[in-house]
């Protein structure tokens, strides 16, 4: 366990990191050496971000607004992507007949770049909800699956033998001894899912969309308001992080023996 000290610790060097992170890049854009027409200084981040909670220019949207379309997208596309990827995963790992039979399809579509979707997505669905949720889909759905495979494959033999040797039955070694083990694999999965859900949703609202941080961004590189751009990308950014941290806590209820 860590002591209460070192968490302080810890703590106060993530602070400083933070400050010199931005103290710097303060000063480099008020001295001159990077212009401000290429990176906004923070000071300047701050106040697009404030003036673009209720000011609608110069997009035609507030930064909530744009930030709840988003958040709405990735969330509904990455929770289909875990509620299917997952057991999907679990499954293929545990069972040869899911993994023959599915293993060929995943591997066809698994290369692919969910980007590359976009076309195809536009033409059948224009680029309303159901269009970039089912590309934001493929990029969360890819992570889920192939972790939860590997955190099955992965579980140790002598756990599944000592089970075994006490009697218990394919299914009891799948969910009592298989599940519990793969669950690192399956968190660090659903981690880089949400990562790439993010990620993709603003590729997709940069090529193809009429709201969204992702159409925000774009809109402020075509108006060279790299306030508007920054503003953002540290959006995302900050909403990432705490969705991680969300998800740490979550771990830590499902599998505290991990933490001990």
């Amino acid at each position: 366990m860590i002591s209460k000290k070192e968490k302080r610790i810890r703590l106060l060097l993530s602070i400083a990191g933070l400050v010199i992170f931005f103290g710097v890049w303060e000063m480099a854009v008020q001295m001159g050496f990077i212009s401000s027409r290429i990176l906004s200084p923070p000071s300047k981040v701050v106040s697009a971000f404030i003036q673009k909670l209720t000011d609608t220019k110069p997009e035609g949207a507030t930064l909530i607004t744009h930030f709840l379309m988003s958040f709405k997208l990735a969330l509904s596309a990455f929770l289909a992507a875990v509620i299917i990827g997952v057991p999907l995963g679990l499954f293929m790992g545990q069972y040869k007949a899911f993994d023959r039979f599915l293993t060929p399809i995943f591997e066809i579509i698994r290369p692919i770049p969910p980007i590359a979707w976009i076309p195809i997505v536009i033409l059948v669905a224009g680029i309303g909800m159901s269009g970039k949720v089912f590309i934001i889909f493929v990029a969360a759905f890819v992570p889920c699956v192939i972790n939860s495979y590997l955190g099955i494959k992965l579980t140790s033999p002598v756990l599944v033998n000592v089970a075994r040797t006490f009697g218990a039955s394919d299914w009891q070694i799948f969910t009592k001894v298989c599940i519990p083990s793969s669950l690192n694999m399956v968190f660090t999965g659903v981690r880089n899912a949400l990562g790439a859900s993010w990620s993709t949703l603003v590729a997709a609202e940069m090529l193809a969309s009429t709201g969204g941080l992702g159409y925000m961004i774009q809109m402020g590189r075509q108006l060279i308001r790299p306030d508007i751009i920054l503003v953002g990308m540290l959006t995302i950014g900050c909403t990432g992080a705490l969705l991680s941290w969300l998800l740490g806590l979550l771990e830590k209820k499902v599998a505290p023996w991990r933490y001990r």
